[in-house]
């Protein structure tokens, strides 16, 4: 049975997440404290964690950082904090996907559905060079590689340069990479494409020193350079 752990420290609103979790067909854990969370999520990761921001021990983006180092097992992070910043950096961090408060509990299971229906559909493809000469990408464990080099990506940024280099040359828009990259993310604007690429071309030049492997064509998108 799929495992959802949920780390809320609000008695009520877990209760309720729980309950609906329970209906739903999954089986569902609640923790309330950072640290007792991160130590769980370490020891024996889930299937999927819903995660608050805003916890006693340890906040929700050091949990998910710290873990991030370990697991790419998919987190949705659930904030009462809705600024943009927060967002993208949570994201920037690995979350799959956010949750504002308040929000419907039928859309929180709508959101975990589709993150692990995204997670399962991936899980069994093999690892496979991508059209680039000397790029790795397996979609099995979340994992990239350049020239022997792991790239320590996100899933975020995994996916995006899946797409990327699933068709090395094309121009995609922003707007086409959001669908195509963060179909689940119902909240998620063209900005957080900005954001990842910058942080994608980042570990790119670190294992490639000197090749720029995404071209910005201003005003247009990005393309992955065919090499």
């Amino acid at each position: 049975m799929t495992r959802v752990l949920v780390v809320e420290d609000d008695p009520d609103i877990a209760r309720v997440l729980v309950n609906y979790l329970l209906h739903a067909g999954y089986e569902a854990e609640h923790l309330a404290d950072g640290r007792e969370a991160l130590a769980r999520i370490l020891a024996a990761p889930p299937d999927l964690t819903l995660l608050d921001v805003m916890l006693p021990g340890l906040d929700g983006m050091e949990v998910l950082r710290q873990a991030r180092a370990v697991t790419q097992s998919p987190v949705i992070m659930l904030t009462a904090r809705v600024e943009e910043v927060d967002r993208l950096l949570g994201l920037e961090l690995g979350a799959d996907d956010y949750v504002c408060k308040p929000f419907s509990p039928r859309e929180v299971i709508a959101r975990v559905k589709a993150v692990l229906r995204r997670n399962q559909s991936t899980a069994g493809a093999p690892s496979s060079p991508a059209p680039a000469p000397g790029l790795v990408l397996d979609a099995t464990l979340w994992r990239a590689s350049l020239r022997g080099q792991a790239l320590n990506l996100t899933r975020r940024e995994f996916r995006l340069l899946q797409v990327l280099s699933g068709q090395a040359g094309r121009i995609f828009s922003r707007g086409r990479l959001l669908e195509l990259a963060y179909d689940d993310a119902l909240d998620v604007n063209e900005r957080a494409i900005d954001s990842h690429i910058k942080n994608l071309r980042k570990k790119l030049a670190a294992a490639d020193p000197g090749t720029d492997w995404i071209r910005n064509v201003y005003g247009v998108g990005y393309s992955l350079e065919e090499k």
